[in-house]
């Protein structure tokens, strides 16, 4: 057993969506979560940011006394997961792997589709770990750098967001039969995706996939929270302002939270 909090980090509320599949999974866990809303969004910047940012926020969640960090961000999992999992003594946790391994069991025709940010694209990530595991699979990828700036904002739900999206995924519509999104924000817009794309098209949620990841691993090195143990004070902290982090983690986690501002 191991009463320490789970830490996640983003950069910014998308990794909320990791969280909430998290809380409804595992609700005995504890969750220390920093999305970095005030450098947001991360897909156009370069390599050598992104991981310098992301060091930081793996800093500040270690002096929270994490059992585990989860990377809830495609981004920086793309540029910097494979690094700070060699360099720290606790599991750490990407969401790209469980995304694709989802995608290939998803599939019916092998014609997968990835959304992500321009990095995460430019990475090509998803292609790699998904044809490494079922090399005759077809990808195709989409760059989305308007999909984080729309939920950031809290404008997910608004009638600019059906355009953006309609406009965005035209490219995509009929031509695959499984959609990653690579990107932890875009759950936030899977109503609207799922409405361009059509209902015979299966949406994967990276960070969904990821939370059943974690499940497994705290079974495997045994660092399962004590059901017994005080009770649950999960934590969020941002870069930003704590108010229009609040606004949408309330409405999509479905309870008051306590957001805290931070500079890193």
């Amino acid at each position: 057993m191991d009463n320490r909090p789970i830490g996640f980090l983003d950069s910014g509320v998308g990794g909320l969506t990791v969280a909430r599949e998290l809380m409804r999974q595992l609700p005995h866990e504890e969750i220390v979560y920093i999305g970095d809303s005030a450098r947001a969004p991360y897909g156009p910047r370069s390599a050598e940011q992104i991981r310098s940012f992301t060091w930081e926020l793996v800093n500040f969640l270690l002096t929270k006394n994490v059992k585990m960090i989860v990377f809830a961000c495609n981004t920086a999992t793309a540029v910097a997961w494979e690094e700070v999992k060699e360099k720290l003594d606790i599991p750490v946790l990407g969401v790209i792997l469980p995304g694709a391994s989802a995608a290939i069991k998803a599939t019916r025709n092998g014609k997968i589709g990835v959304l992500g940010t321009p990095m995460t694209i430019q990475s090509d990530i998803y292609r790699h770990k998904i044809q490494a595991l079922s090399p005759e699979t077809e990808i195709e990828n989409l760059a989305c750098p308007k999909f984080v700036p729309l939920v950031e904002s809290n404008n997910y739900k608004s009638s600019l967001a059906k355009k953006v999206v309609y406009e965005t995924l035209r490219p995509l519509v009929g031509k695959v039969d499984t959609l990653v999104l690579g990107c932890t924000h875009y759950p936030l817009l899977r109503p609207i995706i799922q409405n361009v794309m059509g209902q015979n098209v299966k949406l994967i949620d990276s960070g969904a996939e990821c939370a059943r990841d974690i499940s497994v691993l705290l079974n495997y090195f045994e660092i399962n929270r004590s059901r017994t143990a005080e009770p649950l004070k999960h934590t969020f902290y941002t870069t930003a302002s704590p108010m229009a982090f609040r606004e949408i983690a309330e409405d999509w986690l479905a309870m008051d939270l306590i957001v805290e501002h931070v500079t890193l």
